[in-house]
């Protein structure tokens, strides 16, 4: 079974969060490794993902391909949503794993919402 820390270096990772029914809701996406042995991500604020983390932030977390088909196995794990310093810690970290095409996105995504419309989400 593969670690948080293993999981950073994957180029996509499915998040699975959990409806307040407790229904499983997966998505594919990108992640950093961050302080402490964890992940990051960010995410736009309005999204699903985002309200689901708000109201109970049990996860599971494991590899996957661009469609999110799962690698490997996945680990459960605790997402809070972070501050401002942790999404421009965040921001950085994709901004390198990801070269250009992360650069790109996150530059769309800032035109498009504006400084507040993302957050940061960090999984211990």
């Amino acid at each position: 079974m593969a670690g948080l820390e293993q999981l950073g270096s994957e180029k996509y990772v499915l998040l699975t969060t959990f409806r307040r029914d407790g229904r499983a809701v997966a998505t594919p996406l990108w992640v950093v490794p961050d302080s402490g042995g964890g992940l990051g991500f960010w995410t736009v604020a309005e999204s699903g993902k985002h309200k689901r983390i708000r109201n109970n932030g049990r996860v599971t977390v494991g590899p996957c391909d661009v469609r999110g088909t799962p690698t490997g196995d996945a680990v459960e794990a605790v997402a809070r949503i972070g501050d401002t310093s942790d999404l421009g810690r965040i921001g950085t970290g994709i901004r390198k794993k990801y070269g250009m095409v992360g650069r790109l996105l996150m530059l769309g995504s800032r035109i498009r919402r504006g400084s507040g419309g993302t957050v940061a989400v960090l999984v211990n």
